[in-house]
């Protein structure tokens, strides 16, 4: 019975180490970002909440080399020393050169590769290096000749890896018996397959289960994303949950770098994109860090709270903050600030039907004294101009309309004018975020369109005059008040 025991709890060891060990590790491809061997790439990983960044050896076209600077050693000194100072590990070497290059056709192949080789040493030891395929065309795995010419020159490049401890991740148009058949022909462990979803999306099999069929072992890296359409969390073709659920089975781990899977009506949005993409995989494999702020929605109606946080949504989505943690905070601060209206409001409604005279009042010292708690929250997630978006969203963007058209309709409008009436607009929005409704916000503003009005007929405006002469420009530029 003891040795039963001891093999029991050897067991339970063994399995919690496995667990221990998996992993999975979520970056984003840097020529996707728009920064391409850029410092910056490493403090938008951050912002985005990735854990690495899949760095690019710099572009190829007619060139005989990659557009390195990493060769260099300070330029990789000072890459290296930004990644490490901002916690963003560097998970691959990237040489999407060859996307449109082609191995068989390059004779300086090898040569190619090396100075890929050094920058990973260069960049802390990097182990895995991407090698897409897709310049050799889409016959190649077809073509017996040229299939003979791409399987010679990976060995040859598998040897020149493995002999420094590190694989060659290739992307080629297969599924997982055509990668297997090809990895053995190749005969080399420095080669591996850089898994990619969109290539068997595209090829119409199930992901999971060709990733059954390819095996762990064969998987160095894998692009988790599909081509540009929609976010992962919208693509009916990535079910990211089952991904996991079969990965977990097969006891992989390692990194999912999103190389695509953009929004395509905000296409060059890269924070929005990737962030959203790099939320949602961390969300799935690996959860993602919980926001400090609470939502006050105990004992609200469900529906109510989804159509606050709707709301709230839209001034994250404005300061592009949405898929982020500092976005969860501020959405849950906005949204408490309209839940605690909604108690106010209906505490006072409440008060006026049993007939206190004194409902107004008391709802209006109750919003004095929590209105300067909003700013004060949001003060330690956001900047002062980001503050200032957040309350425009929620008064409709009615300061930067209302001075903008001041300004157009007087042209002759001076410089001390225009600060004053851009004061007494804020002062409007300040009292109009507290406003119960789009109705009673709009009131506030009028109430101070009418101040403004006042003031520039002391200034010697005929503001009537004004209106009408601007109305006249607005009809002449085909347009209308």
């Amino acid at each position: 019975m003891k040795a039963k025991r001891i093999l029991g709890i050897g067991l339970l060891l063994l399995f919690a180490c496995v667990a221990e060990a998996q992993q999975y590790q979520v970056g984003v491809c840097d020529w996707m970002i728009l920064k391409r061997q850029k410092l910056g790439e490493f403090q938008l990983a951050k912002d985005m909440h990735c854990d690495g960044i899949e760095l690019d050896m710099g572009s190829l076209g007619k060139r005989v080399d990659f557009d390195n600077k990493l060769r260099d050693p300070r330029m990789a000194q000072l890459f290296k020393h930004t990644a490490d100072s901002l916690g963003i590990k560097i998970g691959a070497i990237a040489m999407s050169g060859m996307y449109a290059q082609s191995l068989a056709g390059r004779d300086n192949y090898r040569e190619l590769v090396e100075d890929c080789l050094n920058t990973m040493d260069a960049m802390g030891g990097v182990r895995v290096a991407f090698l897409p395929l897709g310049g050799c065309g889409n016959n190649w795995a077809d073509s017996l000749p040229l299939r003979k010419v791409v399987v010679k020159r990976l060995h040859e490049v598998g040897e020149m890896a493995k002999a420094r401890g590190k694989v060659i991740g290739i992307d080629t148009p297969l599924d997982a018996k055509g990668n297997k058949k090809l990895l053995k022909e190749i005969k080399s462990e420095g080669i591996a397959i850089f898994y990619k979803f969109q290539t068997a999306i595209e090829l119409g099999v199930d992901i999971c289960k060709d990733m059954q069929a390819l095996g762990a072992k064969n998987i160095c890296a894998i692009h988790a994303s599909n081509t540009d359409g929609v976010w992962i969390r919208d693509d009916k073709a990535l079910d990211m949950p089952a991904i996991k659920a079969t990965l977990d089975k097969m006891q992989w781990s390692g990194w999912l770098f999103i190389e695509r899977s953009r929004d395509v009506k905000q296409v060059r949005n890269v924070k929005n994109n990737y962030g959203a993409n790099t939320r949602y995989l961390k969300e799935v494999f690996n959860s993602f860090p919980a926001p400090e702020v609470k939502l006050n929605s105990e004992g609200r109606d469900p529906e109510y709270v989804k159509t606050i946080l709707a709301r709230a949504t839209k001034c994250t989505d404005d300061i592009s903050l949405t898929w982020s943690t500092i976005g969860d905070n501020v959405r849950h601060i906005v949204a408490n600030k309209y839940f605690l209206l909604n108690d106010i409001y209906a505490e006072r409604d409440s008060l006026k039907k049993a007939g206190n005279k004194y409902a107004d009042a008391i709802a209006e010292s109750k919003l004095y004294q929590k209105h300067f708690d909003f700013d004060v929250e949001l003060s330690k997630y956001l900047i002062p101009r980001h503050i200032e978006r957040v309350k425009d969203v929620m008064t409709y963007g009615v300061v930067k309309v209302t001075y903008e058209a001041y300004c157009d309709m007087i042209p002759t409008l001076k410089d001390f004018e225009k600060a004053q009436i851009m004061a007494w607009l804020k002062e409007a929005r300040e009292l109009a975020v507290d406003g119960e409704s789009s109705k009673a916000k709009h009131a506030v503003m009028n109430k101070f369109k009418g101040r403004i009005n006042n003031y520039l007929s002391k200034q010697g405006y005929n503001v009537q005059k004004e209106r009408e002469a601007w109305n006249e420009r607005v009809k002449a530029r085909g347009g209308r008040l």
